[in-house]
């Protein structure tokens, strides 16, 4: 008998500090808050809607720094220049495969995260 999945639940970055974590998510990457929940005092989960998929934070589970996942970006030229200009971890460099580029970047806390671009120019 096999398991039958349903649809993707959602994706969770662990985070040490919310407000320093939201400062990427929000301000850099520009996401918007779908849904946030305090548990206890200071603990929170933290989603983002991303086309209809979840992108969770949380300091309220416990769980180890990640780096596959891949968001597409508008812009691939001014998410590098916004990311440099911000001061975070390029982790990988801009590299280019076929009719695709991408760089990864790390948030403060080590979750790693692909910005992707399908066209070769923005």
């Amino acid at each position: 008998m096999s398991i039958q999945v349903k649809e993707l639940a959602f994706v969770f970055h662990p985070v040490t500090d919310v407000p320093r974590a939201r400062k990427f998510y929000e301000d850099l990457l520009g996401l918007k808050v779908g849904m946030q929940v305090e548990f206890a005092p200071g603990k929170w989960w933290i989603e983002y809607d991303i086309a209809g998929q979840a992108l969770a934070i949380t300091n309220a589970m416990p769980g180890k720094t990640a780096s596959a996942l891949a968001l597409e970006v508008a812009d691939l030229t001014a998410a590098l220049q916004a990311v440099e200009a911000a001061a975070y971890k390029i982790v990988t460099p801009l590299a280019v495969y076929g009719q695709c580029r991408m760089f990864q970047v790390a948030d403060a806390d080590g979750n790693e995260l692909t910005l992707h671009s399908r066209k070769l120019k923005d």
